[in-house]
Formats: structure tokens, sequence, C-alpha cells
């Protein structure tokens, strides 16, 4: 194992489990990452020393959970050069969110929506809903047979829309879409753009204000953090077009029985008590993080997952999905004519590794792809060259014995 992965390797107490026996080898990053001690560490100093509920009462310990939450606001905001940071449960939230407070409110009967064949049914089912609602139409750009987005059936398909949403690295293919591009075309026809993040901000320190975006939903669970929170970047001028998805505690500035007033500021958006231990651990998180070159460590990754799929390829009957090309993230896909995914799953997992196997909701990809589901290896900056090596030669024994 390499002398500099030991420390971080060091950070996740999860990593010196054994599973059936065998020490566990994680290669399901795309689903969630593993935390840190820290991160464990901070959400549960967080409800030993200081629990209390936000922006309410002068007490101590309310003021110290007060900073501790909006603490955590102001790092992302420096972490992703963002000025609106709207917490959420997630990505999922994090695009209903966008879809009711701005698209319910900004866009008529008639308007296209414009989705791709590679979105997560996060970023499909909200605008299907939408649709039904208030009649826009949805068209989607056709995933190509090298399984990257068609570019030029995306540049035909522009007119009438209002909204391009799109995922910025596929969570089946690992494919990096080409943002730039997308963004300008998008721009050109005077299109708002929300991306899906949730695959890129492991990997990718994103520079929000650069983009010349609208929206961006991300999770805290894909980059160290813990489940149930994520965030909504959203653009100044795009912030001022929303109205409240929720109504509540703390998003109200006045409320009298024939009407209410609301908060100026993303609290608008954030009714009820929120995740405070949960963005005092993303808080955590992102500190540990901003410890790492991320770069560095994609590059290293990156080169992993092809590594891992050219062995795949190397084995009788078996398919891989995807390029990763330079800028792609680290996951790998893959399918044998012979051993069902779930068959696969279940014998690694009773050596120790972890896989994910399934559509990874994301259906119509999957119907593109001519398969019901897949196995799928994703790395993260744990992973060592070693565990990679455990688990192709224990696909290699699985596929010889069904063969």
């Amino acid at each position: 194992m390499p002398g500099d992965l030991m420390p971080i390797r060091d950070d996740f107490p999860i990593l010196q489990r054994e599973v059936n026996g065998r020490s566990l080898i994680y290669f399901d990053n795309a689903a969630t990452t593993q935390k840190p001690k820290v991160v464990i560490d901070a959400m549960t100093d967080y409800y030993q020393s200081m629990n209390a509920n936000v922006h309410r009462a002068v007490h101590t310990l309310a003021g110290e959970s007060t900073e501790a939450y909006e603490s955590c606001r102001s790092n992302l905001r420096e972490w992703f050069s963002a000025e609106k940071v709207i917490f959420t449960s997630g990505t999922t939230e994090a695009i209903n969110l966008a879809a009711h407070a701005w698209g319910k409110h900004n866009l008529n009967r008639g308007d296209v929506i414009l989705l791709t064949e590679m979105e997560h049914h996060s970023d499909i089912v909200p605008w299907q809903m939408l649709s039904r609602e208030i009649g826009v139409e949805l068209r989607y750009v056709p995933v190509a047979e090298d399984h990257t987005l068609d570019m030029e059936l995306l540049k035909a398909s522009m007119e009438d829309v209002k909204l391009v949403c799109f995922v910025h690295t596929s969570n089946v293919l690992g494919a990096r879409n080409p943002v730039e591009e997308i963004v300008g075309i998008s721009k050109k026809h005077g299109a708002k753009v929300l991306i899906d993040a949730a695959q890129a901000v492991p990997h990718d320190r994103i520079d929000f204000a650069s983009m010349n975006i609208d929206f961006l939903a991300c999770s805290a669970h894909k980059m160290c953090g813990p489940t149930g929170i994520g965030c909504l970047l959203v653009s100044p001028e795009t912030f001022l077009e929303m109205e409240p998805f929720m109504g509540g505690g703390d998003m109200i500035e006045t409320v009298t029985l024939e009407g209410s007033t609301y908060q100026k500021n993303e609290h608008k958006f954030e009714a009820g008590t929120p995740k405070i231990a949960e963005a005092v651990g993303w808080d955590a998180a992102i500190n540990w993080l901003s410890k790492i070159d991320l770069q560095s460590e994609h590059e290293r990754l990156l080169e992993m997952a092809r590594y891992t799929a050219n062995r795949l390829r190397s084995i009788p009957g078996m398919t891989v999905f995807g390029q990763h090309a330079d800028g792609d993230s680290a996951v790998v896909s893959f399918i044998h004519d012979k051993v069902h995914p779930e068959d696969m799953a279940r014998l690694l997992d009773a050596r120790g590794i972890a896989l994910r196997t399934g559509h990874h909701c994301a259906q119509p990809l999957m119907e593109k792809l001519g398969v019901s589901g897949t196995l799928r290896a994703s790395f993260y900056l744990y992973n060592t060259q070693e565990e990679v090596e455990t688990m192709l030669s224990t696909i290699e024994n699985i596929v010889e014995r069904f063969s």
C-alpha cells in the first residue's frame, strides 16, 4: 500500500472493519463516501456540548449552535465561490426546490425544459411532475453510441428552451459532460442552467461564480460529509425570481392572521428546524477536504478506473460502459453475459468487497444501454491499487466459476 495513502486511510474508522471475515474494500463511493473521524467527532461534540435550536434564542447554547450552523454556510460560500447557498436535505431536494420555487413561478405552458438521457431520476422526476402541473414540455438530449451526449442534437433542440438541466458527471458512465460548451449554448439562447453536481463535488472544487449558471445542486454525503444535508447554489439574479417552497418557522419576517412577510436571505427557503448537526459535520468535512490535493487524487483515481476498465475488458463476456476520458470520474460500470450483476455483487460481498448493482437511479440510461442494470465500482481518496487488484482477481475467479 502506498505510504502516502496511509494517513488518509487512518482517518476513516470504518476501514478497520471486517466484512464476512475479510478486510472491508469499499467501492461504492458514487452512492456515498465514508466519513473521516473529524466529521464523526464534530457531530458528536455538537450534541454533547452545544445542542440547541438556531436563529431563535439568546442563550449561550443557541448562540453557539447558530454560529456553528452558519459557519458551514460561510465555508460553502468560500469553497464554491457562491453568494447564495440554500441548505436542503440533499441533491434531490435541491432540484425539487428549483422546480417549485423557481420553475413553478417563471415557466409557462409550452415552455421547454431540456434534459439529457444521462440524468439521475432526481433530475427527471421533479420536472415530469412540474410538466403535469403547469404544462411545460420536456425534451431529452440523447446519449450517443460512444456514451457521450450528442452535442449536435443538443444544439438543434434549443428552440423555446427556457431551462437546461444536466448532470455534470454521470453516476453510471463516469463521463464529465462538456459543461462549458453546454452552458455557452444555453446562455446564447437565453436559457437558465441547472447542474446536478452530486458526482462532481467529491473530486473537483467547483467555482460557481465563474460558471455563468443559475443553479447547482449537490450533497454533503458524496464528499465525506453526513447524509441528510446538501445545498442549492443560486445566482443572485435568479435568487430574486424565486418564491418560497415551504412555509413555517425561520423563513418569515412577520406573521399576522391576514398574511406573512418573508426573509430576504436564504432562510426564506429553509422553513423549520434545520439539519444543524449535519451542517456541523459538513463544515468539518470541507475543512478536512481542504487539506487534500483533489486534482492529484482525481488523476490517481481516474488512472485506477482506466486500469480497472481495461482489465475487465480483457475478460471474455465482459462489457464495460464509458470512455474514462480526461476529466471523467473514477466510476466503472460493467456487466458479464453469464453472471447476473446481483449474483456477482453478492459473491464479491462474501469476500468483503462492496460494489453497487442495479439501475443506479438511471433507468432511462439503462434502457439506452440495453441493460436492466450493471455492476458499478467507484473509487475515492482512501482506495488503493492493492484493493483494485483484489477485486479484479476475485471477479476473474467468479467468471471462471460460471464459465
